[in-house]
């Protein structure tokens, strides 16, 4: 697993695990455990984890926001909470990360991986589809 999937996986735990116990545990500490736990000798190299992290929060209700409107039919709260932080690091990463670093399809072909990873049996197309939505949309 290369070192950035594994930094979007540790970033989508801990914005689960946050969002889990309603976003008031301390995100910091829930992000540095994890980094320990789950990503050994990342320790070190761990800028792109807050790069994710912290690019996310910063931008969380215009993030939410777009959610809603590209998948009217499922309000934020009612979206499976693993599909809802996938989309939020998507989204940060597909409007607002360096898209140098990071081209558009990357970002929700990484998502999509996330989603088969850690969601459930119909999280890949969930995902795909609000993110190719949205894609669609910033392409106009």
């Amino acid at each position: 697993m290369s070192s950035r999937h594994l930094s979007r996986s540790i970033a989508m735990q801990s914005l689960y695990e946050w969002d889990f116990f309603d976003q008031k545990e301390d995100l910091k500490k829930i992000v540095e455990k994890n980094i320990k736990e789950f990503g050994p000798g990342l320790e070190n190299n761990d800028g792109f984890v807050w790069q994710l992290v912290t690019g996310v929060i910063q931008y969380l209700k215009e993030i939410n926001s777009i959610i809603e409107k590209a998948a009217p039919q499922w309000p934020i709260d009612q979206i499976n909470i693993v599909d809802r932080n996938i989309l939020r690091l998507g989204l940060y990463e597909l409007l607002f990360g360096d898209k140098e670093a990071v081209p558009p399809k990357v970002a929700i072909n990484e998502a999509i991986e996330l989603a088969k990873g850690f969601g459930g049996e119909s999280s890949g197309r969930f995902i795909n589809g609000v993110l190719g939505t949205v894609f669609k949309e910033i392409e106009k």
